[in-house]
């Protein structure tokens, strides 16, 4: 299952970089159109907004591009006894997927929610095994298996 998890995962990831690609290159097409034709302030503005846009798509791309490579770095056939990075963690009925903060997911009719390591969730889990009680705002918390 972990190797589903990872996949999916990764396609969801693969999708966000194609649209936030496919979005900075429209941006830089149009400045380069309206470069063409146009001069004065409005033609200043328009160029300005265009750049701003282009930079806050090019912000959320790399952080995109920082989580797909927080993915590469896990090895879904790894055994592992303790939680680490790419551990599917079964907790309170919970399916959690240590690897970079991500959007819920379903799989076989299991959800499973990406939790990073430097969550509060994810630092608790980080380290311990099969049997770990914690607590998380006010929640008590046990580790039930860990794939």
């Amino acid at each position: 299952m972990k190797t589903q998890v990872l996949e999916r995962y990764n396609q969801i990831l693969q999708d966000r970089i194609d649209v936030f690609k496919d979005m900075i290159s429209g941006l830089t097409e149009d400045a380069q159109n309206d470069a063409k034709g146009s001069a004065g302030d409005k033609h200043e503005t328009a160029l300005s907004m265009m750049h701003l846009e282009q930079e806050k798509l090019n912000y959320k791309l790399q952080e995109i591009l920082v989580q797909k490579a927080i993915l590469d770095k896990i090895d879904p056939n790894a055994k592992h006894t303790k939680i680490a990075l790419g551990s599917l963690v079964q907790a309170n009925g919970m399916l959690l997927f240590i690897s970079a903060a991500l959007p819920k997911i379903t799989i076989d009719q299991s959800i499973i929610i990406a939790v990073s390591p430097q969550s509060p969730l994810g630092s608790k889990l980080m380290g311990n095994s099969v049997g770990f009680t914690f607590e998380i705002n006010s929640s008590s918390f046990t580790i039930e298996n860990v794939f």
